[in-house]
Parts: structure tokens; sequence; C-alpha cells
């Protein structure tokens, strides 16, 4: 519709007429009344309440006659403040919402922002008519500012020629008329061995090549080529054959952000032992479970902090265990640092190398319907990120990358190695142990920091920073994943640095399945469409694909059991959970989301209730397992509370052992006890004491009450 014609037909109307909009009650108008106005080309509107005053509507009868030179061109688009709905009366209207085309016929109805440009012809031969009720009716043009503008047009990307990769062996992409990346192509992946076919062909290509900025707790900094990279693995490789760690072996990788995570990386992937980056905030507890889980052979771990002594109490446990440790001295552990270096810089590869399928990485999940179950990626994993640093991160061959996370987290393989790697772009690591804005900020203007990706929380950090002290003109591109997107953080960031930040999802199971990719046009909230490389759908609870605007599961379809390049090939040693979320053709994610009219997936919650809190997820089962073993708690439950700082906070809801009573100094207990027998981050920030959970009928907790409950409180 075309509202700034509106305010014309109203002074038309005075001026011509001698009328004014004098009724406040009722208006009714007799069929074939009503204010008529010609347009060019025949199209007629006729106002059916052109005397009602302060309307909060205006209502229309538009005939739209069939133009045949209209069929085959170009929609014309327009846009305006309001809303929009129309109903279809008589004969068929195509109609175009910003992307999205569709044809409507004879008691359709369509409900749209106007804001959003939009436009529409007959396509039936007799012409169209409809009922067109514009709400809000205001005059104006699309803003890029929030709430105004829900489409926001990215930082204009420069296309360069691509000079050829490593990756080309192995992948194809293909691109929309618009250069945004909608297929791709594997080839030669069953041979495929990250370390081998990208890391040390780099290396033969272009030794000299940054690979990695590493820059200390303590500031200073240190760079590592592709040829480093190549001999650190290779000499790595050479100790943990000595050290008797073989193909198929499980070794656990808890190392901060150390520089000697990626040599160990390389190494099992050349060797063909099973990697398992782990965080150093597990305690006792958690290594137990790990260690049993996993069948760890090996724990290599840093000598910062006390976790190798929360690891060494658990191993005791596991007789014959190898303990490695890097950064120190202490006795039943190897020194990783003197003892590495004694070997061979040169490690071959064979017939009997690891690639394609075989198993190359475990990454525990957050562990949602239970204990953290345990994903298993081949070697296919690594090619699965390219299309994460290459048509989301976009990261730039002779730039650096900055994505933030500790290496025990799966965003660190997103964002710090294999992707990257295979665009043959360096990446940037900052070792530090807490996370502070104003330390961070000036690192982008020293290192000339060219793309980057921290969780939303760290945004949130950013902005409240007066950025304008810093120069962040070196960044080219921006984007996160991990918790829902504020769209107050969105535009504050994009105010200060006129960078858009670009969404993506994905889980620990899977690689990059739905982001804004580059060149693509953003919905603020949105997490994107999905990727080429998987087939995502929104199923119901029955199976069936979703209408638009329900909310379902996101699935990946699966087709003739051939696993995607990216996709996890089962949980270890758990046939039945595996076969809990890869049944009749789909993957199901268990998290929950809805997809718009333009394919765009709007997330909803999790449906195990995963709590994520800063940058981490946080299994509920897990946590009131662990409060569950204090005696004079009866039951628990584990929710969610929304906070702007952390997205999410923990709230644990007890019910005690009769004779017990709540009091503050209990609060307090139980949340020294978690953080003592679980990772601290995941203590219960709050603690409520009642008297009963609500259940289901079958005796199930309804967290979601819990849930309901307490939005309802901070509502008041």
């Amino acid at each position: 519709m075309y509202f700034r014609l509106y305010s014309v037909i109203h002074t038309e109307d005075d001026l011509l007429e001698g009328r004014s909009t004098t009724l406040t009650s009722f208006s009714i108008t007799r069929k074939g009344e009503g204010l008529k106005i010609l347009k060019q080309h025949g199209v007629e509107y006729n106002n059916l309440a052109p005397k009602f005053k302060e309307k909060l509507a205006e209502p229309f009868l538009v005939k739209f006659p069939y133009l045949p030179e209209e069929q085959n061109a170009p929609m014309k688009l327009n846009s305006h403040n309001g809303q929009e709905f129309d109903v279809i009366v008589k004969g068929s209207l195509k109609v175009q919402v910003g992307n999205h085309v569709d044809v409507l016929h004879e008691g359709d109805s369509i409900f749209y922002n106007s804001l959003i440009p939009h436009g529409m012809i007959a396509v039936s031969e007799g012409g169209c008519e409809f009922h067109a009720v514009v709400l809000n009716p205001q005059s104006g043009s699309v803003s890029e500012e929030y709430p105004e503008a829900p489409y926001v047009v990215p930082k204009a990307v420069e296309k360069t020629e691509t000079a050829a990769t490593v990756a080309d062996k192995f992948i194809e992409s293909f691109y929309d008329e618009n250069g945004v990346f909608n297929g791709i192509k594997f080839k030669n992946e069953d041979t495929f061995n990250f370390a081998f076919d990208c890391v040390d062909a780099i290396a033969d290509k272009t030794p000299d090549k940054l690979a990695m900025m590493w820059v200390a707790n303590d500031k200073t900094d240190r760079r590592f080529t592709f040829s480093d990279m190549k001999k650190y693995s290779a000499k790595t490789a050479n100790y943990f054959e000595s050290l008797g760690i073989k193909k198929g072996d499980t070794v656990m990788l808890v190392l901060k952000r150390h520089y000697q995570f990626w040599f160990c990386m390389l190494a099992l992937h050349k060797i063909g032992a099973i990697a398992i980056p782990a965080t150093n905030q597990l305690v006792e507890h958690d290594f137990d479970y790990r260690f049993k889980a996993a069948r760890v052979k090996a724990i290599v771990c840093t000598a910062d902090g006390d976790v190798s002594a929360e690891a060494e109490k658990a191993a005791a446990n596991y007789p014959g265990m190898l303990k490695v440790l890097v950064g120190g001295v202490k006795e039943g552990w190897h020194d990783f640092n003197v003892e590495m270096e004694r070997f061979s810089s040169h490690f071959n590869r064979t017939e009997k190398t690891p690639c394609g399928n075989d198993p190359m990485l475990m990454l525990f999940t957050s562990g949602t319907t239970g204990y953290p179950r345990i994903a298993t990626h081949s070697y296919k994993y690594a090619l699965g990120h390219y299309p994460t640093a290459k048509h989301w991160h976009n990261v730039n061959p002779n730039g650096l990358h900055f994505t933030i996370s500790d290496t025990g987290w799966g965003k660190a393989l997103w964002g710090k190695l294999y992707g990257q790697w295979l665009c043959e772009a360096a990446q940037f690591t900052y070792d530090f142990d807490r996370f502070h804005s104003e330390d961070i900020l000036p690192m982008f203007a020293k290192y000339h920091i060219t793309t980057f990706c921290p969780p939303p929380t760290m945004y949130r950090f950013f902005i409240k920073e007066d950025l304008s002290k810093y120069d962040l003109s070196s960044i080219e591109y921006a984007t996160t994943a991990g918790e829902a997107l504020n769209p107050e953080v969105f535009n504050q960031f994009k105010k200060a640095t006129g960078l858009t930040i670009m969404e993506g999802f994905g889980q620990t199971e899977t690689t990059l399945s739905i982001a804004n990719f580059v060149g693509s046009t953003p919905k603020i909230g949105s997490m994107g469409k999905p990727s080429p490389l998987y087939d995502v759908v929104v199923l119901d609870p029955d199976g069936n694909e979703c209408k638009t605007g329900d909310t379902g599961e996101i699935c990946i379809r699966v087709k003739d059991g051939e696993s995607p390049c990216g996709l996890f090939i089962g949980y270890y040693l758990d046939e039945e959970k595996t076969n809990e979320v890869w049944h009749d053709g789909y993957y199901h994610t268990g998290d929950q989301a809805t997809m718009d009219e333009d394919g765009y997936l709007w997330y909803v919650g999790r449906i195990d209730d995963v709590i994520k809190s800063s940058g981490y997820r946080i299994g509920p089962v897990e946590m009131e397992s662990v409060i569950m073993e204090l005696p004079y708690v009866l039951e628990c439950a584990i929710t969610p509370v929304p906070d702007e700082v952390r997205g999410q906070i923990v709230k644990a809801t007890v019910v005690l052992v009769k004779g017990k009573e709540g009091t503050d100094e209990l609060k307090k207990e139980i949340q020294e006890y978690v953080k003592t027998h679980t990772a601290p981050y995941k203590y219960p920030r709050i603690v409520e004491f009642v008297t009963e959970l609500p259940k289901t009928i079958s005796g199930k907790v309804r967290r979601v009450e819990i849930r309901k409950n307490d939005m309802a409180k901070l509502n008041k």
C-alpha cells in the first residue's frame, strides 16, 4: 500500500467537497460508496471510513486491474510505518513482502509489517479486489534503528578474487545471484586428515605464513607460523607415541588457551588418538565421571591453578592413566615442555594414518537429561567448519581472526582451529585468566584483528565501556553464537562501531547449522537461515514439518544414512542415547525454534531446559545430582532466570527434609557446596526453599511452571 497517498486523500476531501472527519461513534459505508481515489494504471482505492475522526486504522476497498506487462516484471516495492491486513474478495493477488512472494486467492488473507518493502499485482485476468486495513498509519520511511527497522543492512563486504587454498582439494562452495553462500560439495573427504592435509600442506606451500598470534596472560606474545605448527605437532606426536599413546586411545586435554593445545590436537590427529578437550574449571567429581565415561588413557593438563590436583585425585581411581603436565613440574607427572623437545620434528603420513570416518574427537555435551553425553566426531568434522569460517566469520586470509573461548569448549574448535586454517587465515589467542573488557579492547588496534566472534555476554560487557576510547577500526566483521543476542546490545555495538553482529547457531553435535551468512540481510534476534551444509527442518511432536510461525524442534534430515561432514557419528559407547536423538531419518537437536515466512529461524528454547549463562551451557540434571548429595535436600529443580548481564543465571528450587529450616545461611552452604563439587560457574545464584515441586501426573518435575512463576514475579 502507498500510505503517503492517504494524507492527500484527507486534504482533497476537505478542500473539494467541504467535508471534515467529524464522526466519532461509528461510520457505515454502503456497497459502492466510500471516498474513491483513482491512481495510474487503473488502480482504484475506496476509503471506507473517510469521515470518522481519529481513526486507529485506515480501511480500504482496493481494486487492481490485470496488466499483462506486470506479470513477468520485477515487483515495485514500497514501505510505510504501521501494519497492514489484506483480505482477498475477488480474483487473485501476487504479493511480495521482503524476499517472500506468494499468490493469494479469494478468502485468503495476509497480515504484515508495512515497514518491510512490499508490493502487489493482480494475477487473475479479471483483476483483483481486496480489503486493506492499515493499522497505526503514519507517513515515514525505513530506519536502521531498532525496533523501527527489523531489517538491517550489514556492513558492505568487499568482494575480492579468492586465491587457491588447501581446502580447494576437498571443498567447493556455491553462491546465489547476490553472492550469498547457498551450496557446498565435498570431494576426497574419505582421505582427509586435517593435520596433514591442511596444516602440513600450508607449511609446505608457505612455511612462514602466520598461523597464530599468541598472547600470554602477562601480555608477552609469540608468533607461530604454519611451519612451526608442523614442526611442533610432529615432535609432540613422536613424544606421545613414546609414552604408549596409539591410534584409538582417548586423551583428555585441559590446557586453557596455552599454545601447547594446538601442538597436542594436531599430534593426536596425526597419530589417530582421540582428543577430548575439557575446561580447567572441572573438579574431582567432574573428572571422575569423564575419565570413566570416555575410558580416558591419558590426560595432558595445565600446571596453572588447582586443576591438576583435582584431576590427580580422580585419576587415583584409574591406575595406569598417563599424566602429562604443561608448564610445571609435579611428582607422578611427565613434563611436557621439557620431554617433548627431545623428539624428532618429522612425523610422516602412512597407509595406516587415520582419515575420513575414523573417530577424531570427543566433546562432552552440557548434560540435560542426565550426565553429559560424549559426542564423537570423525575426521570429516573439520571440513564441516569450512562454512563456519569462510561464510559466517568471513575470515580474511591475510587478516587475524579472534574467537574468544577456552579450548575446553566446542566454540574453540569453531573459531580457533579448523575452519580458520582451512581458509589459511591466522587466528589470535589471548591466554587470559579472567575476562576484562578494558584488558582486551586495546588489542584490536595493537594486533590489527580483522574478524571477531565472542559470545553475546562479552558484547554486553563491551558496550558498557566507553568504546570511543578504543581504536576498533581494524575489525571488518563481527559474529556471535552461544545464546540469544539482545537487540539493545546489537544496536549499541553497531552505533559505536558501525558493525552488524551476525548471529549463528549450532551444537556440540554439529558445526554451524543456522546462520546469517556473509552478504545476507539479518533480522535482529533471528539465528538466520539454515546452512546449505545441512537439511534443516522444524518438526512438530508428530514428526511433521511445522507451518510457518509454529514452534517445533530443529532437526537435521539425513538422507540414506549418509551423515554430512560436521554431524557427529554418535554418542560414545551409548547406542541407546544415540538412537533417542537419531531416528526416522533425522537428527533431533532438542532445541526449539520457529521459522518465519522468509525462512529465518527464531530460537525458542531447549526442550530439556539447558541453561545458557555468560556463554556457558549448563545442564540442570547434573547440577541437581550434586545438590541432592546434601543429606538435608529432599528434592531439587534447576531452572534459568533472566539476567541482563549473563543472559540467564542458575536458580535452585529446593525441598528440604522434614525438620530442616531454610535459612540464608543454608542457601550459602548449598552454593558453596556446588562451587566445590562441580565447576564453579554452575553454582545457583538464586536458591529458593519450597514445600513441594510442581509435577506432572507421572511424577516428572514441571520446570516450565517454575520458570513461569519466576517470570510473573519479575514482571510485577
